[in-house]
């Protein structure tokens, strides 16, 4: 998905899912920004990718790929979820001018009770994710399928637009990275607290108060104490996948903190 002109703006979807999240972000920003969502190695929709190699360093890698296609050396960089831990990779790899990582996944250590816990709640998933197979298209067009898998990543299930509840059921049952990266999580663990003190561009952390999936109170103490230099915004109100229930508050967090930093930039 790509829209709008200007200075270029990727941006990278939670894991499971694919660039319908942002369908509804990219017009508010493609009036400033060149504006590509991208939709990660074996999810649906992207390309594809061997069991053997799933983990984040084949989804950054695969970013890194879609980056080199556009001719972008940088570009600005907002992930919600694993896109937002992707988002702090590639800029740790010098891909990104700047970085929202909203609701970013990778807050714990391997082995870890918050680790755990998280993989706990995908389990939870996989009835969902196998209804939603056998189905078919069908079960995209479920409403109580649709309601009971939002419920996971939002907090008002009626909030999120018809086609994008279709399209979430669809993405998280068609993704062939499901289990295999639940598996290389348990084994790799989240993010590595030393990789932060690579990052050196402007960073905002925007976390989501009624973010039942990663909840902040647990999973935000290792990017905050990390990136002590962030800026830190709180979405209230709104789950795990706020671009579901309020795109315009979406695009207004991503949309400062690329102003902030522009100005930084002119005063600098």
């Amino acid at each position: 998905m790509r829209a709008g002109s200007g200075e270029p703006l990727l941006l990278i979807h939670p894991f499971m899912l694919s660039h319908d999240v942002w369908a509804d972000v990219v017009p508010l920003l493609a009036d400033e920004y060149d504006v590509v969502a991208v939709t990660l190695p074996g999810h649906w929709g992207g390309p594809k990718l061997r069991r053997r190699d799933v983990g984040l360093r084949a989804f950054a890698d695969g970013v890194e790929e879609l980056m080199d296609d556009l001719g972008w050396a940088t570009c600005h960089i907002a992930g919600n979820s694993i896109g937002g831990w992707l988002s702090l990779e590639l800029a740790r790899r010098g891909r990104a001018r700047t970085v929202t990582a909203i609701a970013p996944a990778g807050g714990w250590k391997r082995f870890s009770l918050t680790q755990f816990l998280v993989g706990l709640k995908f389990l939870m998933l996989v009835p969902m994710v196998l209804l939603g197979r056998l189905t078919g298209d069908l079960g995209a067009r479920l409403g109580f399928l649709q309601r009971l898998a939002l419920r996971v990543v939002v907090h008002r299930p009626g909030r999120v637009p018809g086609e994008r509840a279709k399209n979430y059921v669809r993405a998280a049952s068609n993704c062939s990275a499901f289990l295999p990266y639940m598996w290389a999580d348990l084994r790799d663990g989240g993010m590595v607290a030393d990789h932060l003190r690579d990052i050196k561009v402007p960073v905002q952390l925007v976390f989501c108060e009624l973010d039942w999936l990663l909840p902040p109170a647990r999973c935000a103490p290792l990017y905050v104490d990390g990136l002590p230099d962030a800026m830190v915004v709180t979405l209230e109100g709104l789950g795990h996948v706020p671009s579901y229930e309020a795109p315009e508050r979406v695009a207004d967090a991503i949309r400062e903190h690329l102003h902030r930093n522009r100005r930084r930039s002119v005063a600098g």
